[in-house]
C-alpha cells in the first residue's frame, strides 16, 4: 500500500518546480524580519526572499521559532484522519530541537489514529539537503516503495547527504551562539571565510578558514570533488542566501570539473538564512559523509 504523504518543513529549500510538480507538504515555521512576525509555509517567492535579506544588511534582527506539537498535529491530523500515513522529513537534531516536537505529536496521534502512522525522518541536514531528501523521497514514492521501505531508505541516505557552507557575515553566527564574539570579530577584519558541515550526527561543525572567497570556493569544489558520490542522485543544490554572482562562479567552477551533474541553485528560506546572514552560499549532495574530516 502506497496511501501515504511526504511533508518536509519551511526550513527546507525545494526547487520550485519540482514542488510544483509532486505532491510533497510543508510544515510552517515561524520567524522575524527586525520587528514583523512572519510565517514561512514552504518555499517563498523570490521577492519575499530579496526583502528578508535585504532587511539583513539594513540591520534587522532576524530569529525563528522552533515548531510546537500542536502545529504537527494540525498539520498531520487531516491526513492520518483518511487513513493515509505520513512521511516527516525534520531539519537535523543536531542544530534544533523540532524533531523532539514531532516525537510529542507522534505519540499523542497514534494514539488516536491507532491504523495510521508518522513517520519522523531526521534527515541530519538542513536547507539544499534536505531538498535533496526531499527528492529521494518522492523519487522511492513514485517507483512503487510503500511507506516502510521508503523510509528505511531515506534513514540511510541522511547519512550520505552533504551540506558544506560558507558565511559572509561572521557576527550571524556569533548571534546563535556558533562562534565566540572575538573570533567573529577577527575573521571579519581579516576577510575569513568559515567553511562549514553538518557533521554524520547533525551538529555543525567548523571546518576551515579561508582568507578570501575565491581560496573558500575553491576549498569547497576540492571537498565537493573528494567525497562526491553521484550514484543516489545527479543532482546537487546550491542553496544561497541572495548572492548569485557567488552561485555562478561556483557553478562555473563544477561544471569545469564535473560538466554532467544538475545543478539546481535555490535561495535559502528565511529560517536557515536568518541564523547565516546574507551572502552565505551551500553545496548540498549525496557522497561519503563519515569521512569528510579526512579529505
Amino acid at each position: 500500500m502506497n496511501d501515504y504523504v511526504i511533508f518536509t518543513d519551511a526550513s527546507a529549500d525545494v526547487e520550485e518546480s519540482f514542488v510544483k510538480e509532486h505532491d510533497i507538504r510543508f510544515v510552517p515555521m515561524h520567524y522575524t524580519l527586525g520587528k514583523e512576525d512572519r510565517i514561512s509555509n514552504g518555499p517563498e517567492e523570490i521577492g519575499v526572499l530579496k526583502r528578508f535579506y535585504d532587511g539583513q544588511r539594513k540591520g534587522d534582527r532576524t530569529q525563528t521559532s522552533q515548531i510546537a506539537p500542536q502545529i504537527y498535529i494540525d498539520n498531520f491530523e487531516p491526513e492520518l484522519r483518511e487513513g493515509r500515513d505520513v512521511i516527516y522529513l525534520s531539519l537535523s537534531s543536531g542544530i534544533t530541537k523540532t524533531f523532539d516536537s514531532v516525537q510529542i505529536a507522534k505519540a499523542a496521534m497514534e494514539e488516536k489514529y491507532p491504523e495510521s502512522h508518522i513517520y519522523p525522518v531526521d534527515t541530519l541536514g538542513a536547507a539544499g539537503s534536505m531538498g535533496i531528501m526531499v527528492e529521494r523521497a518522492v523519487q522511492n514514492r513514485e517507483t512503487g516503495m510503500d511507506v516502510k521501505e521508503n523510509v528505511a531508505d531515506l534513514k540511510a541516505r541522511s547519512h550520505e547527504c552533504i551540506i558544506l557552507l560558507m558565511v559572509d557575515d561572521l557576527m550571524y553566527l556569533k548571534r546563535g551562539g556558533r562562534l565566540p564574539a572575538s573570533t567573529a570579530v577577527i575573521g571579519t577584519v581579516l576577510n575569513v571565510k568559515p567553511i562549514m558541515f553538518l557533521a554524520p550526527d547533525g551538529s555543525l561543525l567548523p571546518f576551515a578558514k579561508k582568507r578570501g572567497e575565491k581560496t573558500a570556493l575553491k576549498e569547497i569544489l576540492r571537498l565537493y570533488l573528494a567525497t562526491r558520490d553521484d550514484k543516489f542522485s545527479n543532482r546537487v543544490y546550491i542553496s544561497h542566501a541572495d548572492c548569485e554572482d557567488r552561485v555562478q562562479k561556483l557553478s562555473d567552477m563544477i561544471h569545469e570539473e564535473d560538466p554532467t551533474v544538475d545543478i539546481v541553485p535555490v535561495m535559502m528560506s528565511p529560517i536557515i538564512g536568518a541564523h547565516t546572514g546574507p551572502g552565505m552560499i551551500s553545496i548540498c549532495y549525496f557522497g561519503d559523509k563519515d569521512h569528510m574530516l579526512e579529505k
